[in-house]
């Protein structure tokens, strides 16, 4: 076999690296790789495997593997992108780390049609093999999913048909709450108090027309977006049209809102109590996806810096929300305090993220909770939850 060995992917697409690419039987990559864009350009040329070193012949062995060199004394593990499930799937509740040795945020939004076309089986199943197998078999499901399939309740409907309990709120308020048109009509109904909004429903060729009627300063999104994809923030009309055409590939059905200008919270349910609100100030110009998830992308105090009266005020409002849609467990809602001391909320997640750099974490850490105890409360409120038989 002919392997193509790279330290990096410095220079990967100078003449002379590629050339030796194409006549490779594989690639073995032993750095980090964190753009989709070098993946795929990897894999045009050979299978492309990721190279981990360890001289722990029991460590080793407790990892899936494809290939294996022994290079001075060393044995490398060559570790497939497509990894193969174990024929016993109760070997992976023991794991070190399961199936994903290194599950890690990324600074880019990931492609989702990439990660299809990665699939061995390039089935249209949105659920990866085995998946339910492996919910099948564990007394709870920890549910670590956001936006579309994971938190719209979709992954939640397919566990309760298979009656296996999960964390976090049921299938149809995980629906109601991703849903920003049908969660606005019920903040509406209930007396909550939310930006101004209108849904739309349009083609790229009436995005112009539209672009010089719509109210200014607005919002843009896609109604069932998640992790501030599909958010847009247009500052002129040139911006707005710009906005209006991008979101489409989102979906089409739109949510133009009213932009409330005010300093930005977010305050999480647990149970039946609230816990202080963040205050999130971004070192950009918007929190959107790289501020969600990369340290130092936004300035964030917890508890945020607010009268004791404007914190009572934001955690009352946030677990109003939260019952009103229906919610289980814990949440998290995300509102604005305008100049004049009036709060809005923009929306609820029902399966807030639970990265060090995400908020409930850090609110219960205000409260003295560490990540442990909070993980450990999520479970002990998720078994008393009773779902419909």
């Amino acid at each position: 076999m002919k392997l193509a060995i790279l330290s990096d992917t410095h220079g990967l697409l100078r003449p002379e690296v590629t050339e030796h690419l194409k006549t490779a039987d594989a690639i073995l990559h032993g750095g980090d790789i964190n753009r989709q864009s070098i993946v795929d350009e990897l894999r045009q040329y050979a299978p492309l495997y990721i190279v981990r070193g360890n001289n722990d012949k029991d460590w080793a062995e407790a990892i899936p593997h494809d290939l294996t060199v022994t290079l001075g004394g060393v044995t490398f593990f060559m570790v497939h992108n497509r990894k193969e499930v174990p024929a016993d799937l109760e070997t992976l509740f023991d794991a070190p780390d399961g199936l994903c040795p290194d599950a890690k945020i990324e600074v880019e939004a990931p492609d989702l049609e990439t990660v299809k076309r990665g699939r061995k089986d390039q089935g249209p199943s949105h659920i990866g093999p085995h998946v339910l197998d492996i919910c099948q078999k564990a007394d709870l499901v920890f549910l670590g999913l956001h936006g579309m399939d994971g938190e719209d309740g979709r992954i939640q409907a397919a566990l309760d048909l298979l009656g296996v309990p999960y964390t976090g709120a049921g299938h149809l308020a995980s629906a109601v709450a991703m849903d920003k048109a049908v969660s606005k009509q019920i903040l509406d109904a209930c007396g909550i108090p939310t930006p101004k909004w209108r849904l739309l429903s349009y083609g790229l060729d009436e995005a112009e027309p539209l672009a010089q009627t719509l109210p200014m300063p607005c919002v843009i999104k896609t109604i069932g977006g998640g992790s501030s994809l599909g958010v847009y923030l247009p500052e002129d009309r040139t911006e707005l049209k710009r906005a209006l055409e991008e979101v489409l590939r989102y979906g089409a059905k739109v949510l133009a809102e009213e932009r409330i200008y005010g300093r930005e919270l977010t305050v999480a349910v647990l149970g039946d109590r609230w816990l202080p609100a963040v205050e999130t100030v971004p070192a950009g110009k918007e929190f959107d996806y790289v501020a969600k998830y990369q340290a130092g992308a936004a300035v964030e105090t917890c508890p945020a810096d607010v009268p004791p009266a404007v914190m009572q005020a934001a955690g009352e409002l946030a677990l109003r929300t939260h019952r009103a849609l229906g919610l289980e467990v814990y949440s998290r809602t995300d509102m604005i305090l305008d100049k004049d001391g009036n709060l809005w909320v923009l929306e609820a997640n029902s399966l807030p993220g639970m990265t060090p750099n995400s908020f409930v974490p850090k609110e219960a850490a205000a409260v003295g909770m560490s990540y442990n105890q909070l993980c450990e409360e999520i479970v002990r409120l998720s078994c008393d939850v009773k779902r419909r038989g």
